[in-house]
């Protein structure tokens, strides 16, 4: 059971992809003129901003519409996600919202809405495999020498995250599950200060995107462990993969494209095409590269398929890992 949950997200990731091939021409006008709002749910300059900021930019341009960018921080990204969840289904406000969205509603008690009745699904845009790296403080180089160095330890090492839902919680949660181990949680205010703790050994384990951590495995100031998806990351190619090293563990931050509920269908199939036809460009595909991300364009049907079995996949994560709800 441990190991079909595990391989869940990049199964509903590649099937997602894989069945999507065909699509029609963007029709811009079932869209409203004027601008139209993408929220945000996090602060500006992290990977959601950024994968915010590239939709923006594709359906601005192949749409002839104005997209622009609006941050509504808070929560574990409950403020934004909710502020979308009550937007009028008119066109004028979308969301882009990443892994924490399907965790959220068993995360906390209180939230108005749910990750999939809530909203209207209209694509993935990207996937970014995670990968586990430590501080040169643990004496371990390998995936076995470091799950045998946290049996014989348990509670001794700190691992990062930037906060309660993020996808290096809910990597490092899952990790755990799977191997009966146990390390203690340390929460910050972004990706950045979580990483620079780990360099600097205030915390010891963090699963991050190769983007963040890969300089300073290069420069020796971490150590990659494994990386978290079917194949080695093209920037570190000496990093071997969990599957490799015997652990049957894939762990991604997905990124997609939802609107408010009942957004009308010829709407969602502007959007659709749209995303579709502009995500692929050199020029994009530079973005991505940058974020360690790799695109996806899915049918809104996969993808509300894809979200579905996220929310039951990370509900049944949390519970098994015993985190209640807050």
């Amino acid at each position: 059971m441990a190991s079909t949950v595990a391989r869940m997200g990049t199964a509903g990731l590649a099937l997602a992809f894989a069945t999507s091939l065909c699509w029609g021409q963007p029709n811009a006008s079932s869209l409203p003129d004027g601008v139209i709002e993408i929220t945000v749910p996090f602060a500006a300059g992290g990977g959601v901003d950024v994968m915010g900021r590239v939709t923006a930019d594709i359906l601005t341009r192949e749409l002839d519409r104005t997209f622009i960018v609006v941050n509504r921080p808070g929560a574990n990204s409950n403020i934004g996600n909710q502020y979308v969840a009550r937007a009028k289904p008119d066109g004028r406000t979308l969301l882009v919202s990443s892994v924490g969205l399907a965790a959220n509603k068993a995360l906390y008690k209180n939230i108005s809405y749910d990750p999939v009745s809530s909203f209207s699904p209209i694509s993935l845009i990207s996937n970014a495999p995670l990968g586990l790296f430590v501080s040169k403080s643990v004496p371990a180089n390998t995936l076995a020498e470091f799950i045998a160095y946290l049996k014989a330890n348990p509670g001794k090492l700190n691992y990062a995250s930037y906060g309660i839902g993020s996808s290096p919680h809910l990597a490092a949660e899952l990790f755990q599950h799977l191997t009966k181990t146990e390390m203690v949680h340390v929460p910050f205010n972004g990706n950045g200060p979580a990483t620079m703790a780990t360099v600097q050994d205030t915390t010891q384990v963090i699963f991050s995107s190769t983007v963040s951590a890969g300089p300073f495995v290069q420069d020796g100031s971490l150590k990659g462990i494994a990386y978290a998806d079917a194949k080695r990351a093209p920037t570190l190619p000496d990093l071997p993969t969990f599957a490799e090293q015997g652990l049957d563990f894939s762990f991604g931050t997905w990124f997609a494209l939802l609107g408010p509920p009942d957004l009308p269908q010829g709407m969602i199939d502007a959007l659709n095409a749209a995303l579709r036809q502009g995500i692929n460009t050199p020029e994009r595909q530079r973005i991505f590269d940058t974020q360690g991300a790799e695109p996806i364009a899915s049918s809104p049907k996969d993808f509300d398929r894809f979200l579905k079995t996220e929310s039951e996949r990370m509900t049944t994560m949390l519970r098994d890992a015993g985190i209640a709800a807050q």
